[in-house]
């Protein structure tokens, strides 16, 4: 139903009360005026007759008939009036109007009958003889107490309707005069009383919209004023209550999103309330599109699911590991639940999800490194062990044996020396790299790349493979010499090892998108796809027994990582089997800044 308006509800109301009033007025006084009119009209008449009595008598004692009628004429005309005289028996002996002969016996007329009485007489009523309605007063003509006829004196009723029409119509044009102004009166009043009404409506309206700066201002009523007042007041505080939310919902919306912990919130139903960016990364499900869904249409897993409900049921922290698969493979979550709750009541429960993928992965590096590092000493360890045992059960006193089995402890010995000393470079290069306590330069690439080559040609020529090298000679960068060139020595003596004979190992540096690359490239066995990711981890052998014949370590291409991570670069693989690969280390270039050794 539509709602009306104030003033629309009180006006119509107010206005028919007044208009009601005028018109009861109105009527009253239309109807009071015709009476006291006619009152006084009859009065009017009566007087006149009363002044005119005198004047008959006379002429009816003298028994003159002529000249009562023409008397009859003369004031009628004079007075405006009809004047009838009417004999006792009913004849008219005069009339202002008419001739006596020609008018009806006049002794049933009620005012006459009311004459003849002793007594004046009035009436109004509709005359034969003039076809009209009229007002009539009629007073006996006494001599002594003998009445010797009835005097008459009569106006038209049109004449008195005509004048009280003229004074009704004044009366109602000033009513309506009075009615209007009654009206626009009532319209301004009204509306002075509605126009506050509307501008509170107005400023209520912006407040509800969330303008809470607008002030209302409704004029000098105290009512309306004080409410106003207080409704600014009431919005001042709101605003002030509302900046404060907004700020702590702010600052909650801003430690939810700068959380590198995924935040996951559930109400009692298991319907998602809130889902960080970090949550909605890790699960890969859209924060948005999921808030009011339940956890098992957005997330499928089932661990996660059977946690959340293990939170609601028991009303308990849990922690479990949640292992998502998908296209990136396998990742480790750590889950912690725990009861979301407010003041009154539990609201459902929270789960924040730490990613531990990489640390299952360092400590599966870990477990490899350790394996690997056993297993790679234990092998010289074991072969020397085995044929210094042989040589003191006997086989030091066979002079054909005794060399050769010294020659292989010597070489084991060789082996495990190696071991050991690319580790303390590994750990040195690791050290300093953590402390920026190796010291960068700016030096000739090629010069480097010369040493490095240099140092593997004759490596080289025993297996007949060509070095060859690229370089700018005035290309330079940010390097510790020493280091980069034990990395490019570390990656041409893979190429050799790996390299079939008159095949070629280019080494070439290049500027290129803001950085160096210095790259390594073999025409070797290659490298599989699968091997790529972990090929720079400690001991990882792509081919262990091909690469233990060849004499390596296992710990070559961690310290070339490492060396190009202290430099404040990287290093990179690219191999497709059957065609060899290409070993890359990029540097920085220009370099930001020159990191001297700390004192």
């Amino acid at each position: 139903m539509r709602k009306k308006r104030l003033l629309w509800v009180i006006y119509p109301y107010y206005l028919v009360i007044a208009l009601a009033s005028l018109a009861a007025i109105t009527w009253y006084d239309c109807a009071a005026l015709q009476v006291f009119y006619k009152d006084r009209t009859r009065e009017e008449l009566l007087a006149r007759a009363m002044l005119l009595e005198k004047r008959f008598l006379i002429e009816l004692a003298a028994g003159n008939s002529e000249r009562i009628d023409a008397l009859c004429k003369e004031l009628g005309k004079k007075g405006a009036m009809r004047i009838t005289v009417v004999l006792p028996d009913g004849t008219v002996a005069g009339d202002s109007d008419e001739s006596p002969k020609q008018m009806d016996n006049h002794a049933d007329r009620p005012e006459i009958i009311a004459a003849l009485a002793n007594s004046s007489g009035n009436t109004e009523r509709y005359s034969h003889t003039l076809h009209e309605a009229r007002c009539y007063v009629a007073i006996p003509l006494h001599e002594g107490s003998k009445i010797l006829g009835v005097l008459r004196t009569s106006v038209s009723v049109k004449s008195i309707e005509s004048a009280l029409n003229t004074i009704r119509f004044r009366i109602i044009a000033i009513c309506a005069a009075m009615a209007l102004m009654v009206a626009a009166t009532s319209w301004w009043f009204l509306r002075r009383i509605t126009r506050p009404l509307e501008v509170l409506r107005t400023g209520a309206e912006r407040l509800a919209e969330g303008d809470l700066t607008y002030k209302l201002s409704v004029g000098d009523i105290q009512e309306f004023g004080a409410l106003a007042e207080s409704l600014n007041r009431m919005a001042a505080a709101l605003d002030e209550k509302i900046r404060d939310l907004v700020s702590q919902g702010n600052e909650r919306e801003s430690i939810l999103s700068s959380m590198a912990e995924g935040v996951l919130a559930v109400d009692a139903e298991e319907r998602l309330l809130r889902v960080n960016e970090a949550a909605a990364k890790l699960l890969g499900i859209d924060a948005e599109q999921a808030a009011g869904r339940t956890l098992q249409e957005v997330v499928r897993n089932r661990e996660l699911q059977r946690l959340v409900a293990s939170v609601l049921s028991s009303h308990r922290p849990r922690e479990d590991e949640i292992v998502l698969r998908g296209e990136r493979g396998e990742r480790y979550l750590q889950a912690q639940g725990t009861v979301l709750r407010d003041a009154r009541q539990i609201r459902g429960a929270l789960v924040i999800l730490h990613e531990v993928t990489q640390l299952k992965k360092l400590e599966k590096v870990r477990r490899d490194f350790v394996a690997n590092v056993s297993h790679e000493l234990r092998t010289p360890v074991t072969s020397i062990k085995g044929f210094v045992e042989t040589l003191l059960d006997g086989a030091m006193h066979n002079p054909e044996e005794l060399p050769r089995f010294l020659q292989i402890v010597a070489v084991q010995t060789d082996r495990l020396n190696a071991i050991i000393e690319d580790l303390l470079t590994l750990s040195r290069i690791e050290q300093e790299e953590e402390k920026a306590e190796i010291a960068l330069g700016q030096a000739a690439v090629r010069s480097v790349l010369e040493t490095a080559v240099e140092v593997c040609r004759m490596k080289a020529a025993e297996k007949n493979v060509r070095l060859e090298m690229t370089c700018d000679a005035e290309l330079t960068a940010a390097v510790n010499a020493p280091l980069l060139e034990q990395a490019v020595i570390n990656l041409i003596d893979n190429a050799i090892k790996y390299s079939s004979p008159e095949q070629a190992v280019l080494v070439t540096a290049e500027p290129g998108d803001g950085e160096i690359a210095i790259r390594v490239r073999d025409r070797g066995c290659g490298i599989g796809r699968e091997h790529l990711p972990r090929i720079f981890e400690r001991f990882y052998r792509v081919d262990k027994a091909r690469s233990r014949k060849l004499g390596g370590t296992g710990l070559g291409l961690a310290i070339v990582k490492h060396i190009a991570q202290a430099h404040g670069g990287r290093a990179t693989v690219e191999s497709t089997p059957g065609q060899g690969s290409t070993f890359t280390i990029h540097l920085p270039h220009p370099h930001p800044s020159l990191r001297s050794p700390k004192n």
